[in-house]
């Protein structure tokens, strides 16, 4: 895991990304890049998988439409989908196999993301009211 775990941190620097924290032992980090709406998005190596979890907003009551609109959406990225965890927070979510991960492929699902972000941004403003 030490080796995975390197390789998704320098592939995080060489992104330009801020590391806010992490943690060797448990294999995560959230990191931070705000000019592309992402802050405190947690990256977590669990052979022998990736798996990348932004928080969106927190659902405040169970909404048959948005949630309808959040599940058409996800057609539509190219890398992640919304989801829903136990304490309803909306969050977007990608899993990459760890083993044969290259840059190119982390830096496509984190631009899917910022991708999302900001050609639906404002639709996920008006959930989250």
């Amino acid at each position: 895991m030490e080796k995975n775990y390197q390789k998704v941190k320098n592939y995080l620097l060489d992104l330009e990304y801020s590391i806010v924290a992490e943690s060797e032992a448990d294999g995560t980090f959230a990191i931070s890049k705000e000019d592309e709406g992402i802050k405190n998005m947690v990256i977590a190596c669990a052979d022998p998988i990736l798996i990348m979890e932004q928080p969106l907003f927190v659902l405040k009551q169970e909404n048959v439409a948005v949630l309808k609109e959040l599940l058409k959406k996800n057609r539509e990225i190219v890398h992640g989908a919304f989801a829903i965890d136990e304490k309803n927070r909306v969050l977007f979510r990608d899993t990459l196999q760890i083993e044969n991960l290259d840059l190119n492929e982390l830096e496509g699902s984190l631009n899917s993301l910022s991708i999302l972000l900001s050609e639906y941004g404002q639709q996920l403003v008006e959930f989250a009211k």
